[in-house]
């Protein structure tokens, strides 16, 4: 049977696609297998989940009947891989960059034994979440349906995971952690911000939280809510300068509300409402509201029978 077109020239277009590889570009690498693995980042942190939450999460690979020698397997298997990955890693970082060969893999090790250590410390602080969740939405009908179910527990969960890893400077799989979080959540929290105990998300699809905020305690998000930088113009050179702002304790920001610049700070026991945009710092206990549009009602599609509706007299809402 005579060669099909595609068969004729498929040779030619690898050997063109080849060759485009050859130019030295940031997009060129083609050694995989001393790059981070995404799949392997990605599954090591759902066994974590399964570490921080033993009794929600059933596990699938040991087929064992304790539930210590569960977790051993499952622990020891997180050891294994997370430090395989971040000896991997270790080479984008200009901390670590004098290191070679045995140095290397000494140290990945001792990152990996330092972050296991901190599991304890995650736990306590999901722990207040957990407590911050059930007792700020009444429609959480128990604690467990907020592990099982909320999105925004999933979120905050490996972003305190990742934010231990941060805080080691380990590169990259901190940020691969929180994007996988992010996919699935709709919640985007980088691993650098930094929060406080009792923190709530409710709904959360659209939030996002920048590398330098700082959340205080007892502060709840809803959904849309924008922690930002004012700009990013300046690019690589706002780099390790404060971008984001400062949320003290007890405060409450409803949806769709953005609140931008590393030199705001919103005083504590404030509430932020809803569609508001906010650059300059807030006084504690202050009730912040954009200005009520005016709604024209009409009966019969009849502009001249319209009714206004004034609702200049905002208050405090609960979705």
């Amino acid at each position: 049977m005579e060669n099909s077109r595609i068969q004729q020239e498929i040779g030619d277009i690898v050997g063109t696609i080849l060759d485009d590889y050859k130019q030295n570009r940031d997009i060129d690498k083609i050694s995989v297998f001393n790059q981070p693995d995404q799949e392997a980042i990605i599954n090591i942190t759902s066994k974590l989940l399964r570490i921080l939450f033993p009794g929600y999460f059933r596990e699938r690979f040991y087929k064992l009947y304790s539930i210590n020698n569960s977790l051993a397997a499952l622990t020891e298997d997180v050891v294994y891989n997370l430090n395989k990955q971040i000896a991997t890693v270790l080479q984008y970082s200009s901390d670590f960059s004098c290191l070679s060969g045995e140095a290397v893999t000494d140290k990945a090790e001792e990152l990996t034994l330092e972050f296991l250590r901190t599991i304890p410390k995650i736990r306590e602080l999901l722990n207040t979440d957990l407590s911050a969740a059930f007792d700020g939405d009444p429609a959480a009908s128990c604690k467990d349906e907020i592990i099982y179910a909320y999105p925004g527990i999933k979120a905050i969960s490996i972003y305190r995971m990742a934010h231990e890893l941060y805080l080691l400077r380990v590169p990259i799989i901190p940020r691969i952690m929180s994007e996988y979080a992010h996919s699935a959540t709709g919640i985007d929290i980088h691993p650098g911000a930094t929060i406080g105990k009792y923190f709530f998300i409710d709904h959360g699809t659209g939030i996002v939280i920048g590398e330098t905020t700082v959340i205080g305690n007892n502060v709840k998000l809803y959904q849309g809510v924008t922690l930002g930088a004012l700009s990013t113009r300046g690019g690589q050179q706002l780099r390790n300068k404060r971008r984001h702002p400062t949320i003290e304790d007890n405060v409450t920001i409803y949806s769709g509300a953005s609140i931008l610049g590393g030199n705001t700070v919103v005083g504590h026991d404030s509430v932020i409402g809803g569609n508001t945009f906010i650059t300059e710092s807030v006084k504690p206990g202050s009730r912040v509201a954009a200005k009520a549009q005016e709604l024209v009602y009409s009966s019969s599609g009849m502009a001249e029978s319209s009714e206004r509706i004034d609702r200049s007299g905002w208050a405090e809402f609960s979705i």
